[in-house]
Formats: structure tokens, C-alpha cells, sequence
């Protein structure tokens, strides 16, 4: 699908958010995008790079939450061969990759403390120094970020820094929420309609009914204009009398009177039991009441054993590795206490 044709609408807040992405893009300057989720951020980033004196550089994209911490710095800055294990070779990071262009850091909430201080080194100097490397590699970057979380906020109470955002917010284009555009639900959802009817080689588009509109406009849309496409192109693949205005829609996929409401439980001692019951407590003990050492250890290792199980659904192999224990000796305990066996 043509993503600059999803760029469309009509309400005043959205033309706003526009306005001010093309009057951003010849800036070269870092720009910071906050918005919810499906409200099309990374399509403002794509327009600020395309408007943007580097539109024939890269545009390159890092999504940082979908990496593990460990390997953020690494992708962000590169790495020399041996730096850490696996690194068989030499990698240029993204700063290098985006040499002359665009670096568009979608989820930058999501970086760790440490990985914030790099970003700002190479935010503030233009240059980076690859993992396992003490020569810095000059680069020129326009930095786009995006959020949808509330970073001075996040800043306020220490969990961003301050400085870092002060250097990506130059400009700031928050992008408002489908619930607010008004008039853009019809116009979004008649164009994600006749694209799929087209896609599905219908001759003509018929619409939609009255009351299926009407529905579209009174719904709160949280995963704003992705749900929305969603939940159209599924009511119109769905759809099979062709001449007829589209007569149903569902906005929850997950919407199924099959659909499962809790995972099936292991038995509890009992043997007899069908729901989870909650873990049991290791008892504490009256010191001073104790006369027999060996039942009370025996009476402490059950309840701890028990109690294991059950946070781990009397998945015996979890188990015996939350405890530190061989399966086998795990299976002794089992039985040498008299706990219900899941086999």
C-alpha cells in the first residue's frame, strides 16, 4: 500500500500536525514526535526526511524497544570484531549507516540510562566510537525521534535525561489522537475501503451503511488510524454481497464466544482440582517451639517445593531450575512429600 496516500485527512488538528512537519523538514535540526500508538508517526518521520535537503541520503530506521539492552549500544554505534562474543567481524552501527542522512529512533523512551549518555555524546560532538574501538568515527546525522510516552515527565522524575531530551526537542510535532480528528474517520475509512474492494477486484465500491458509519464515528479508536485500516479492510473482505453498502463491522478481532479464558491448570493436592489455586506460604516457624529438627526441615522443604510448583503451574522442569535442583532430585521431593503428580 502507497504510505504517503495513508497521509490524509481533513480536521484542523491534523492539517496542524502537518503544517508543522513541513515547515520542520528543510531544518536541520532534531526533531522529537510524541503520539499514541497507530497515529502515523513513523509516516512524519518519512515526510520530514523526504522534504529535507538529505531526501536522497538514507533514511534509516532503529526501533529501540525491539532490541535487548545489551544490544542497543551495539547497533546504535557499531562494533569492532571480538568487542564481545559473537562479534566475529567489524559492523558499522546506524549512525554510520545514516552518514548524511536521516536517523529515525522510533521508542526512544525505551533506552537505558547508559545507552542515553551515548546518544547524547553523538548528538552533542557528531561523532561515535564503535564498541571495542577508542577511535572516534566523525558523522553527520539529523536525528527524528518519537515517543508515545510523556518524556518530561519521564525526565522530571529521573528516568530520562534532561539534557538528552533538551537536544531532540528543537521542534516537537505532537500528533493528536484519531478521537479528535473530526471528519477524518469517514474520509480514512472510505479510502482503506475502496483500496481493499479494489484489492479484492471488486468493480465498484458501495460504501457503507447507515448504521455501520455511524458506528465508526462513535468509536474511541485507541489503536487510532492502524485499528481503524484493521478493522475496515476486515469488514470488507468479509463482506460478500458485493452491490450492498458494507452492513458489519467488528472492531475487536479477538471477539469469539470460543475464545479461551484461562490457560487449563495443573491439579493441586488434591488431584481433583480444575483452577489454579494460589501458591502455598511457607509457614514460619516458632523457633523456641521446636523439638524435632528433622520434621521441622522436612515440614519447610514441602512448603517450599509446593509452593514453587505452583508458580510455576507444576511445570516440574521450571521448577526444579527456579529451585537450583536436578529434575531428578525434584521427582524425589515430589514423592518423597506426597505432592500431587502431575503425571
Amino acid at each position: 500500500m502507497d504510505r504517503e496516500n495513508q497521509f490524509i485527512g481533513q480536521s484542523g488538528a491534523f492539517l496542524d500536525a502537518v503544517e508543522r512537519t513541513s515547515r520542520a523538514a528543510p531544518m536541520q535540526r532534531p526533531v522529537l514526535i510524541i503520539g499514541e500508538r497507530g497515529t502515523g508517526k513513523e509516516l512524519i518521520a518519512e515526510r520530514l526526511h523526504r522534504l529535507s535537503p538529505r531526501w536522497g541520503e538514507p533514511l534509516v530506521v532503529m526501533n529501540c524497544a525491539a532490541l535487548p539492552e545489551t544490544l542497543i549500544e551495539a547497533e546504535l554505534f557499531g562494533h569492532e570484531a571480538g568487542a564481545f562474543t559473537g562479534a566475529t567481524k567489524q559492523r558499522a552501527g546506524r549512525f554510520e549507516e545514516a552518514d548524511q542522512g536521516t536517523l529515525f529512533l522510533d521508542e526512544l523512551g525505551t533506552l537505558s540510562m547508559g545507552a542515553q549518555e551515548r546518544l547524547l555524546r553523538a548528538v552533542e560532538y557528531g561523532e561515535v566510537t564503535r564498541i571495542g574501538s577508542s577511535r572516534p568515527v566523525r558523522v553527520d546525522v539529523r536525528i527524528v525521534a518519537a515517543t508515545n510516552e510523556n518524556l518530561p515527565a519521564k525526565a522530571a522524575a529521573g528516568d530520562f535525561r534532561a539534557d538528552l531530551l533538551d537536544r531532540l526537542s528543537f521542534e516537537v510535532i505532537t500528533l493528536p489522537p484519531l478521537r479528535v480528528r473530526e471528519g477524518d474517520v469517514a474520509v480514512l475509512a472510505d479510502y482503506f475501503g475502496r483500496r481493499m474492494a479494489a484489492e479484492l477486484g471488486w468493480e465498484g465500491w458501495p460504501g457503507f451503511a447507515d448504521h455501520v458509519a455511524s458506528r465508526l464515528e462513535e468509536h474511541d479508536w485507541p489503536g487510532n488510524v492502524r485499528e481503524l485500516r484493521n478493522a475496515v479492510e476486515r469488514a470488507v473482505y468479509r463482506w460478500d454481497n458485493w452491490d450492498d453498502p458494507i452492513g458489519h463491522i467488528q472492531f475487536d478481532p479477538f471477539d469469539s464466544p470460543w475464545m479461551p479464558t484461562a490457560p487449563p491448570a495443573k491439579p493441586g493436592v488434591s488431584g481433583g482440582s480444575a483452577s489454579l489455586a494460589p501458591p502455598a506460604q511457607a509457614p514460619v516457624h516458632d523457633y523456641d517451639s521446636i523439638e524435632d529438627l528433622r520434621a521441622a526441615v522436612d515440614s519447610h522443604e514441602r512448603a517450599i517445593v509446593e509452593h514453587a510448583l505452583g508458580r510455576h503451574r507444576w511445570n516440574q522442569r521450571q521448577t526444579a531450575k527456579a529451585l537450583g535442583l536436578s529434575y531428578d532430585q525434584l521427582r524425589h521431593c515430589i514423592k518423597k512429600h506426597g505432592l500431587a503428580d502431575d503425571d
